[in-house]
Parts: C-alpha cells; sequence; structure tokens
C-alpha cells in the first residue's frame, strides 16, 4: 500500500514534475510475467526516478547499507526502503552474492519485475563499469527476459556525494529484452554467465551512450582510494 501511495500520490507526480524524464522503449518492459530490468547507475536517483515511470511495480536488491545507516536520516531511509519492497544485500563476499541470487530468484519466482544494477555500485565518475555475474545467473536460472535500462543526466544531476539533486531534465531508456534460453542449464558455467552478463552490458552501453571500463567500479574505486590517503610510512 505504501509503495503505490508514494508512487501515484506523492512521489512520482512530484518527480515527474520536477525532472519532466524523456521517456523512450517503455513498451519494452513486460506488462506482466517475472522478467529483469537490468540498468546503469549514476545516481542516488535512479532508485526513485525509473519505479516512478513505470506501470508495474519492480524490487530492487538494494545495497544493504541503505537499511542500517545511523541517525534520524539513516531510520527514515531504512523505513522507506523496507515499505518499497526493497531487499538488503550485503556485498561484502561471494557468500554473501548467492543469498542475494536467492533473494533475486524468490522475487521473479511469482512473476515480479526485479531491477538490477549488475555493475554492483553506482558509477563515481559517470562511466559504465564491467557487470559482475549475479544478474546472468538468475537470467538463466529463472529463464526470464532481461530489459536493458540506462539513466541517462542522473550523474550530472547528482553526482556522488551531492545530496540534493539539480532540477534538470534526464532520460530513461529501455531497450528489447533479452533472451538467454540458449543458456538453459548453464548457470553454473563461468564462460557462459560472463558472455550473458557482457551481452547486458553491452546492451546497455547502446542505449546510455557512455564510455565503457573493462573493470569492476569497486576495484577503480578502492585504487582510488589508496592513492588518495596512502598509508604512512614508518
Amino acid at each position: 500500500m505504501f509503495y503505490y501511495f508514494m508512487k501515484y500520490v506523492i512521489l512520482g507526480p512530484l518527480l515527474r514534475l520536477l525532472f519532466r524524464p524523456r521517456i523512450e522503449g517503455i513498451e519494452h518492459v513486460p506488462e506482466e510475467g517475472a522478467a529483469i530490468v537490468a540498468g546503469n547507475h549514476l545516481s542516488f536517483s535512479d532508485h526513485f526516478l525509473m519505479p516512478a515511470i513505470l506501470k508495474r511495480r519492480i524490487t530492487f536488491l538494494a545495497k544493504a547499507e541503505y537499511f542500517t545507516g545511523p541517525g534520524v536520516k539513516g531510520r527514515l531511509t531504512a523505513a522507506f526502503f523496507r515499505s518499497a519492497g526493497q531487499i538488503p544485500v550485503d556485498r561484502s563476499g561471494k557468500e554473501a552474492g548467492k543469498a542475494a541470487i536467492r533473494e533475486g530468484l524468490g522475487v521473479l519466482g511469482k512473476g515480479e519485475l526485479l531491477g538490477i544494477y549488475p555493475e554492483g555500485t553506482r558509477s563515481h565518475d559517470g562511466r559504465l563499469y564491467k557487470g559482475k555475474v549475479g544478474v546472468a545467473v538468475m537470467a538463466i536460472r529463472a529463464q526470464v527476459p532481461v530489459v536493458p535500462c540506462a539513466m541517462v543526466g542522473t550523474f550530472e544531476i547528482q553526482p556522488p556525494g551531492q545530496v540534493v539533486p539539480k532540477i534538470r531534465r534526464v532520460g530513461i531508456r529501455f531497450g528489447e529484452p533479452l533472451d538467454f534460453s540458449r543458456y538453459a542449464g548453464m548457470e553454473d558455467e563461468k564462460a557462459a554467465i560472463r558472455a550473458v552478463t557482457d551481452e547486458i552490458m553491452y546492451a546497455i552501453l547502446g542505449l546510455s551512450g557512455q564510455e565503457y571500463v573493462d573493470r569492476y567500479a569497486a576495484d577503480v574505486k578502492a585504487e582510488q582510494q589508496k592513492k588518495r590517503f596512502p598509508k604512512m610510512r614508518r
């Protein structure tokens, strides 16, 4: 109930009014049945803008930190994400990744839309990074289509560290659903899930026009952090 109240009464109309999103290819999102919407992730605003323009409810795998933040802001953020039906994901290791896949398959098993950012984190510089293979495992195991999605202009309105987004027009593009039925039963084969993931990322790239980096965003971020804060020599 809270989800639909926010979507149709409060947040949805407000976001449409402020950001006037240019929407392309929304007809590619299935009107019913399970499917994955896989997109780039440029801004915190992405969590709200894309769901606001979809006719169907979509459940995202959201990072666990959104549910554990300190203070009043943290509690409000956690309450919002829980009320909206979003699923917390621990990104701390391999076993955590398996848990996320189980949660995602649960959503798909109910015939619902699952939203996922294959990069695993927000882009810190506006570029598109190598996708993690969880999206491929879920698509193959659940035998559902994957709809590529590109957010355009959201990095400019709210880059990392900016709390209040700038009021500018943004774009949301959906591509044709990708069918991976030819990989049925191959979700445990590394070459297969890498190929599926790369095909999804290539489709997102075609929609977004971003510069592509064939490395994981988290690794690049970690390297930059080390350069900024090197260990003090004894």
